[in-house]
């Protein structure tokens, strides 16, 4: 079943000043894993009870699996995941899931992070105003939950 509707176009790009984000792929899987890994310790802190991710051990080969699962589900436009990049592309600095929510509430649940180098300059604060304007102008939901970050 389609978590958006048939007729919807699902944005592929959110540009700023401060980051660009495009869909998740395997072919992100460098960028990545190197961004999961060296924030290992703060994401197991806000996703390790949810997901049970990312252990200490995630292995690369695990992570393009985790790629490929994620690309599929936009496919089946079930979930999207997009890969946060630095302005420059070369760099990932975080990620955002955009699920549906498991309560009637809500339309939509939007998970995101930015890595641990990117904490102290703001980053995350940055991206939430943005992901936040860009799903009232851009997505079809009407209520969306941020879990970790509304009541």
């Amino acid at each position: 079943m389609s978590f958006v509707p048939d007729s919807f176009s699902v944005p592929t790009t959110l540009v700023t000043e401060t980051f660009r984000l495009h869909p998740l792929t395997i072919h992100d899987v460098v960028r990545d894993y190197d961004a999961v890994m060296t924030s290992q310790p703060e994401l197991w802190e806000r996703f390790g009870t949810l997901w049970s991710w990312p252990k200490p051990d995630l292995s690369f080969e695990q992570d393009l699996i985790d790629l490929a699962w994620h690309q599929k589900e936009a496919q089946r436009r079930q979930a999207f995941t997009y890969a946060v990049l630095n302005p420059q592309g070369t760099q990932q600095v975080g990620c955002v899931y955009v699920d549906p929510s498991s309560t009637a509430k809500y339309d939509a649940s939007v998970l995101y992070w930015v890595r641990t180098s990117e904490l102290s300059s703001g980053m995350e604060a940055v991206l939430g105003e943005a992901l936040r304007h860009w799903f009232q102008t851009e997505w079809p939901f009407r209520q969306i939950e941020y879990p970790g970050r509304t009541e």
